[in-house]
């Protein structure tokens, strides 16, 4: 976040920032539990049972943890599926937009709970999941048709979405045998989001709720955003629950776990000039912060500001080939020196599991920081088999 004290970068995460390597993802054992005991109290609070999504913080060391407070996780394939019965433990919830066949082999060994996309989905795969060695509750995800988010690239109820089935595409039957509903429209947004949209769904599929188990409400949820408004979660959760009181209620927040948990630790290259300052740092908007690039977002720095906002303002850009590697422009007190490391904000989740070896650049580093000797425990270090493990 953006500092207008004299703190220093380390002062105000709380930890040594020399102690890791460079460029490294640094999450913060003290701040992840603080965000696991928010959810906790959001599940006994209002009877709502809250998973993992793996598609937004899947570092499994820190599973251990994060299984003393949350039920399970949710899985977009076979591997996360996988990845999450072996490490994580609980209940293992898979969705898809489509499965193939010998995927579904791999996913029905771990599921729990699998949600298709459509109804031609189920239809294909019902024997096989009848016929599988474990018993899977499956469920079908569903569009609301309300849209409530600004970025079109993030809508799954954008005209044209191909995730989830919208209420005049079912036919008679095409409900038979499932026992679940499932759906995700939100995304880093408040609870009233959530009830506006539960609305639209209920208005839509509420005549086949009575004989159903259980419904996911998808992610998106900001939970442990400090604006979040936790207390009207619980009691649209708590209403939506009185109303069926026969329903399971899942919820499964991807940047709520992992929220304001994690640092990205990066040095200070080189600086060269082009109509002003360019530093040159050891990580990459392109292959290691992909969503400055795809949201787009601008990442804070600990002890930055906007640029002018401070002495010596600098244009930040990363180490692949790729003109516009360029994380963005940064106001510091003091000039930057080669060497400098530099602390960015909000890098635990939708980072580590997006990453990319692009021009051959290595992955960063993996640590944690332990909550109470504040120490750093390098956790995963990566190297040229990494990178060659994925060609052929």
């Amino acid at each position: 976040m953006s500092d207008s004290t004299h703190a220093t970068p380390a002062e105000i995460c709380g930890f040594d920032i020399h102690a890791c390597p460079s460029p490294a993802y640094v999450v913060d054992d003290a701040r992840l539990t603080r965000n696991l005991e928010l959810l906790a109290r959001v599940q006994a609070e209002s009877g709502a049972k809250i998973l993992l999504a793996l598609k937004g913080f899947a570092m499994w060391d820190t599973f251990p943890l994060v299984s003393r407070y949350l039920v399970g996780t949710t899985a977009s394939g076979q591997d996360e599926a996988r990845l999450g019965a072996e490490t994580f433990g609980g209940e293992v919830h898979v969705y898809s937009p489509a499965f193939t066949a010998p995927e579904m082999e791999v996913v029905l060994r771990y599921a729990d709970h699998l949600s298709f996309n459509s109804p031609g989905q189920w239809r294909y795969f019902r024997d096989t999941v009848a016929a599988a060695a474990r018993p899977v509750s499956c469920g079908l995800r569903v569009n609301p048709e309300h849209s409530t988010g600004e970025v079109a690239l993030y809508d799954p109820c954008a005209p044209g979405s191909r995730l989830g089935t919208r209420v005049s595409e079912l036919r008679p039957g095409d409900l038979e045998g499932l026992e679940g509903l499932h759906f995700h429209t939100l995304c880093q947004q408040n609870s009233d989001a959530l009830e506006a949209t539960l609305a639209a769904f209920e208005a839509r599929f509420g005549e086949y709720l009575g004989g159903l188990r259980w419904v996911n409400f998808g992610g998106g949820h900001h939970i442990t955003r400090a604006d979040y408004d936790v207390a009207r979660l619980v009691r649209v959760i708590r209403e939506f629950r009185a109303r069926y009181p026969h329903l399971e209620v899942y919820l499964e927040p991807g940047e709520a776990i992992a929220l304001n948990t994690g640092f990205l630790v990066a040095t200070v290259l080189d600086i060269v000039d082009n109509d002003g300052p360019i530093a040159i740092l050891d990580t990459s908007a392109t292959a290691h912060m992909p969503d400055v690039l795809e949201m787009p977002y601008r990442p804070e720095i600990l002890g930055a500001a906007e640029p002018g906002a401070k002495a010596y303002t600098y244009r930040l850009g990363g180490t692949t080939c790729l003109a516009g590697d360029v994380i963005g422009d940064y106001a510091f007190d003091a000039p930057l020196a080669i060497g400098d490391r530099l602390v960015f904000t909000d890098m635990a989740h939708y980072t580590m599991v997006k990453t990319t070896t692009f021009n051959g650049i290595r992955l960063p580093s993996i640590c944690r920081v332990d909550a109470e000797s504040r120490e750093v425990r390098t956790v995963k270090t990566f190297g040229y088999e990494d990178y060659r493990q994925r060609l052929g």
